[in-house]
């Protein structure tokens, strides 16, 4: 299978606390010599003042200077690398339970998540919390790693009661494909290299997995959807008569010559070119960012959006969603937030918390209606003009919104479309 070497992939890390996160993604960015030299210099001064023999690969990855002297890490941080096969970003999002919304917002773009595990300690309820989080966010693949394999004398029966423990309550989520390794993040073993130490694992290292993960399938192909950010209307003598609808795709593919609609108009046209900084396009498909011009004279503004004729979204101002309180204030009984869905900006209100779901265990609380901050909630949410939705599930871009406290312009809560 050819790989896109231009191609990015997304991928979010989730562990507990001390389960060696940050070293497994130091020892990635060490050993695939994705590290500037200075950046290597001063890590190499840090761990020597702080006693280590070697380099610290934890360093590599901890963002914050105070976070650093702390010793925790709390925000979201992410990194870049790139090997010859593939770009990367890594969204490291911490494990404690407080920080439930980070992992949320980590994860809603991520291709993949790994999902660590000590080898000591296995299946831990954060490991299910990760896992359920992992399987709320519609993540494609999940690759679980086991790591601290040294501090087991690498048993392969202890990885396989660990991989056990994981098929058994993973069976009641909704992942796609589930990999499993075990590594050694200190060590090296089966990061970027393989293990000497586990010659009974027969699979690939974590690098080359990551490397070669298909993830081209993972697009919506089929629904064509086109948010409309902005309209292009230069004022220079060579473009006077163009008239541009700027965006992303948000799924589908786009062609001159096709016939679309514009919602929430109903509208119809055909496309007349679809135009980027580098020349007009034969066909466009997500996450491309392009302009698209319409044989029509039609008004088509910010918030609209562009889709195929035979295939719309749902027009809809009342839908279920399954929300992540985001903000340290609790939400307020029926009160007004701003709902951004693509480019489309609504009012909206929270009409009914329906359950809260305790990620811990799964189980549903239909008693408990208060949303404070990390809840996971299904509610009922009620907008003052129609949204054009997908489900989730079908499309991750469409299927998805965030609420803002109209009075702080604050983003108070993440949701996707049920």
């Amino acid at each position: 299978m050819e790989i896109d070497k231009n191609q990015l992939l997304r991928f979010t890390t989730a562990g507990s606390v001390d389960d060696g996160k940050s070293t497994l993604i130091g020892r990635l960015l060490y050993d695939s010599k994705s590290i500037f030299e200075d950046q290597l210099a001063a890590v190499e001064v840090t761990s020597k003042r702080k006693g280590h023999e070697g380099v610290d690969l934890a360093l590599f990855t901890d963002g914050l200077r105070d976070e650093r002297e702390q010793g925790i890490t709390i925000d979201v941080a992410y990194r870049y690398f790139t090997t010859p096969k593939r770009k990367f970003i890594i969204a490291d999002t911490p494990g404690h339970i407080q920080y439930t919304r980070n992992m949320v917002t980590g994860a809603s773009t991520a291709n993949a998540a790994l999902i660590l595990i000590d080898a000591r300690h296995g299946v831990i309820e954060q490991t299910k919390r990760h896992a359920f989080i992992a399987s709320l966010l519609q993540i494609p693949h999940v690759i679980v790693c086991v790591n601290k394999m040294d501090l087991v004398d690498f048993s392969e029966k202890v990885y396989e009661n660990i991989v056990a423990q994981f098929e058994e309550f993973s069976s009641k989520l909704y992942v796609k494909d589930i990999q499993f390794l075990p590594i050694s993040a200190l060590l090296g073993d089966n990061v970027v290299n393989r293990s000497e130490h586990m010659d009974w694992y027969q699979g690939a290292p974590l690098l080359y997995s990551l490397e070669t993960l298909h993830i081209s399938s993972d697009l919506n192909k089929i629904d064509a959807r086109f948010p409309v950010q902005t309209v292009l209307r230069p004022q220079s003598d060579e473009f006077l008569d163009y008239r541009g609808y700027a965006g992303r795709v948000a799924s589908g593919i786009f062609r001159p010559g096709d016939g679309v609609t514009i919602l929430p108009s109903g509208f119809t046209s055909t496309i007349k070119s679809l135009d980027t900084s580098s020349g007009p396009l034969q066909e466009a498909f997500a996450p491309m960012s392009i302009a698209m011009t319409l044989e029509d004279d039609i008004d088509v503004g910010r918030g609209d959006m562009i889709v195929k004729n035979n295939n719309q979204p749902k027009p809809v101002q009342e839908f279920d969603a399954m929300l992540c309180w985001l903000h340290n204030d609790s939400a307020k009984s029926r009160a007004k937030y701003t709902i951004m869905h693509t480019s489309n900006e609504q009012r909206a209100m929270i009409k009914e918390v329906l359950y809260k779901i305790d990620i811990n265990t799964y189980a549903r609380d239909e008693a408990d209606k208060d949303l404070n901050m990390n809840d996971i909630a299904r509610i009922k949410i009620r907008t003052t003009r129609p949204l054009m939705l997908d489900e989730y599930r079908d499309n991750r871009i469409t299927g998805s919104f965030v609420l803002i406290d109209e009075a702080t312009h604050e983003t108070v809560a993440a949701g996707m479309i049920m």
